[in-house]
């Protein structure tokens, strides 16, 4: 017997967040019942679970990293009918989801799947799992400003925790400063507001790492499976950091 919102998960229905949400607007019915309340558990080689009427499955889990091009909306499907991630999926038949999220004028490292728990796991505050970005930025920010992001810096939501920063490039002649960052939260545009604060506008963001794992040599616009080792590395990159964070 698991919970409700975890079978839905690991069918690869949503993350588990989204399936939480299923649960309370009545989508889902577990032997002909409707369930409004989590905490429910059930048995899915017993019970017979639907979502919106259509009974749940096993799915193939599929995890990818895609090498996300600016200007593409991190989603399924956009409503304004703009260019979204999946777009980019040629080939790929089961129903992925992006795990967290990457601006609309941000590229870089995106991982998508199918796998709810593996999503959730990733993407929950409290494993802090790192994530490393380029920000190439206005300017070129002094050592006691980019202290301030290192320390933690005050933002509209609240303190940020410490980032890991360094110069990675200067132009001189652009008056631009590329910055590499690595922060261990995923705030709305964080990285955005974080160099904002210290009054140094991002002008390209791109996200070079999520954990372990980077883009190496996978093309702008590209995709590819990720390996059962890489997936084991993500996974154990969440429960380490969560350990250590709960010390």
């Amino acid at each position: 017997m698991e919970r409700l919102q975890k079978i839905l998960a690991q069918a690869g229905i949503a993350s588990r967040r989204k399936c939480e949400e299923l649960i309370l607007s009545g989508a889902v019915e577990v032997n002909g019942e409707k369930v409004t309340t989590l905490g429910v558990k059930a048995d899915v080689a017993v019970d017979m679970i639907t979502v919106n009427g259509r009974p749940i499955k096993g799915e193939k889990k599929i995890y990818l990293m895609m090498n996300k091009v600016k200007g593409v909306i991190t989603s399924a499907k956009d409503p304004q009918g703009r260019k979204t991630v999946t777009d980019f999926l040629p080939g790929i038949k089961e129903r992925v989801y992006p795990v967290g999220r990457l601006d609309y004028d941000t590229e870089g490292l995106l991982l998508l799947t199918n796998d709810g728990e593996f999503a959730n796991k990733l993407t929950h505050p409290r494993h802090h799992v790192p994530k490393t970005y380029h920000a190439t930025v206005k300017g070129v920010p002094h050592g006691s400003a980019l202290e301030k992001l290192q320390k933690g810096i005050m933002l509209e939501d609240g303190m940020t925790s410490p980032a890991e920063v360094e110069y990675h490039d200067v132009d001189t002649e652009k008056n631009e400063a590329t910055i590499s960052i690595t922060i261990y939260e995923g705030r709305n545009r964080q990285v955005r507001r974080m160099f904002d604060a210290i009054h140094h506008k991002v002008i390209r963001l791109k996200r070079i790492r999520f954990g372990e794992l980077g883009l190496q040599q996978l093309g702008r616009g590209k995709y590819r499976h990720l390996t059962p080792q890489e997936v084991q590395e993500l996974l154990a990159a969440a429960t380490k950091t969560h350990k250590v964070h709960k010390k």
